[in-house]
């Protein structure tokens, strides 16, 4: 009986056998076709590179010198304006037409850019502007908007009083396109004198210390911020202090040189606290370091009353009381 072979060996082919050949040369046409699909290909990038390069020269030329376009192109009327603003930003295209005032049937040739750039930044709710030709007959304009963080009432002589709107650098704006309800959550200002420089008003000093305070506020604490309803620079310059009246009728101090963060966090705390007193506090003082004074308004009577001495109201209260004895 036969067995089947398993380490027998496999048939093999003659495409086993090794044929070392070497490739066939390219022939003289072939390179031929190669250079000149090379030469094609370059040829064609030069070409882009010197017409991109020539626009951008022409462009260039034009905008320096409006003179160097032809007659017939001076001739097309302004006829669309695109504007580009910041992502707060709320001005829009009609605010925009009657900020310019072009002329009617002006040519983007016959704008003078400085000139409108001038007429935007005019306005104080635009903190940077920039305009440029795109032709045939567009202009393109590009703002940077300032944001309110606060608003003041401002009394002028030949009007009734009028609300305005200050920016974290202090820039005081009449402001326009902002939603009632968002201006109606600013708090109003106090302590500070509005002094006229060229036609526009002063920065009002110090506004970044409190912007940093109101932003901090609605970050950490939202509800305690919705209760502020004046904010006083009065001491701000010369004790370094920023008072804060609550709709409740609270006064509130902040040191300006202190951690706001955490200032608010005591704040927050005592406000839970005395938020369980039948009378509110009528001024809490965070400006002091670890001492927080606390202090109530004792009603006085009307008349005199015959009796006994009553004794004289307790002084200020802290809930953070310094755990350091006292010398």
């Amino acid at each position: 009986m036969s067995q089947p072979l398993v380490n027998a060996p496999q048939a093999r082919s003659w495409r086993d056998i090794p044929q070392p050949v070497k490739p066939r040369a390219m022939s003289r046409e072939g390179r031929w076709r190669l250079a000149s699909s090379l030469a094609r290909v370059l040829a064609g990038v030069a070409v882009t590179l010197v017409v991109a390069w020539g626009a951008w020269q022409v462009t260039a030329a034009l905008q320096e010198n409006p003179q160097k376009m032809p007659a017939a192109a001076r001739t097309v009327p302004v006829k669309n304006f695109l504007l580009k603003t910041n992502v707060e930003g709320v001005l829009d295209a009609s605010w925009l037409r009657q900020t310019l005032a072009l002329p009617k049937g002006a040519t983007l040739m016959e704008l003078d850019l400085q000139q409108l750039r001038a007429r935007l930044l005019a306005d104080g709710q635009v903190s940077a502007a920039s305009l440029t030709r795109n032709f045939p007959d567009t202009l393109e304009v590009r703002i940077a908007e300032r944001a309110p963080v606060a608003r003041l009432q401002a009394q002028f002589a030949d009007s009734a009083g009028r609300t305005l709107l200050v920016a974290r650098d202090g820039v005081v704006f009449a402001g326009m396109g902002f939603d009632a309800a968002r201006l109606d959550e600013l708090p109003w200002l106090a302590g500070i004198k509005l002094a006229r420089t060229g036609g526009r008003f002063a920065p009002i000093e110090g506004m970044n210390v409190v912007a940093d305070l109101l932003a901090q506020a609605r970050l950490e604490a939202d509800p305690l911020y919705a209760t502020w309803q004046v904010v006083s620079l009065a001491r701000l310059q010369s004790d370094r202090e920023i008072e804060v009246r609550t709709k409740p009728g609270t006064v509130i101090v902040f040191g300006a040189d202190g951690d706001f963060a955490l200032q608010i966090a005591k704040l927050a705390y005592e406000w839970d606290v005395l938020a369980k007193l039948p009378t509110p506090p009528s001024k809490i003082n965070l400006a002091l370091g670890r001492e927080v004074p606390v202090t109530f308004d004792v009603p006085t009577a009307s008349a005199p009353v015959v009796g006994p001495v009553k004794p004289a109201p307790p002084p200020p209260f802290s809930l953070f009381p310094n755990p350091q004895p006292k010398i």
